[in-house]
């Protein structure tokens, strides 16, 4: 069946009708800042200490765009008669957010959990050469990356966090001063007994009444 001529034009201005009545939501950025998804590809954001400079998310990355520099360092024996190791420092980690095409390769294939995504999109410049962000930048981004969510609500607490937990909860009460234990109280002093009349003796008459009794000697 062929179409009906101006079909097309008719169901345009039905949408135009349906939405010209309604209220215009506008986001009024930068003043509110959009809810972004939890998984949003803002920037890259470094956790330093787990970097071990393996070179991998370089080698990995498709535009080369991470420059990462390093030497190597002694660690001396723990042992006495053990053998020194070296380890690899990390001197300077960049990444060019010019060339990167956030494709996540890098966050993926990194052995350590040193790289992140982060919602931040807020770092445009007027200069490309402004967008080579150094390990410090980096590193001021990865307190922007969320939480992961739980994989499963009602499940147990990890054994590691409870074992942290536990060992600061002893190191906090180590640390606490001791309570002050209140003073022991001496236990009430007795009272002295009343003390009974002597016996009377026998054959010895009767004995005289304490006074104010009202009797007769």
């Amino acid at each position: 069946m062929p179409p009906i001529p101006g079909s097309g034009l008719a169901k345009g201005l039905a949408v135009t009708l349906r939405t010209m009545t309604k209220k215009t939501v506008t986001a009024q950025y930068p003043d509110v800042q959009p809810e972004l998804p939890p998984r949003t590809r803002g920037v890259i954001g470094l956790f330093e200490e787990n970097c071990t400079v393996c070179m991998l998310c370089a080698r990995e990355c498709p535009d080369w765009c991470i420059y990462i520099d390093s030497h190597k360092e002694t660690v001396p024996a723990v042992t006495p008669g053990g053998r020194e190791r070296s380890r690899n420092v990390l001197d300077r980690f960049a990444i060019d957010f010019s060339l990167c095409m956030y494709c996540g390769i890098c966050i993926e294939v990194c052995p350590f959990d040193a790289l992140f995504w982060s919602p931040e999109f807020e770092y445009a410049e007027t200069d490309i050469r402004e967008l080579t962000h150094e390990r410090d930048k980096l590193r001021e981004w990865m307190w922007t990356v969320p939480a992961p969510p739980a994989l499963d609500p009602g499940a147990e607490e990890p054994k590691e966090i409870a074992a942290a937990r536990k060992t600061a909860e002893k190191l906090a009460a180590a640390q606490a001063p001791p309570a002050e234990e209140p003073a022991a109280q001496a236990p009430p002093a007795e009272e002295p007994a009343a003390q009974a009349p002597p016996a009377q003796e026998p054959g010895s008459g009767p004995a005289t009444p304490p006074p104010g009794t009202g009797g007769t000697a």
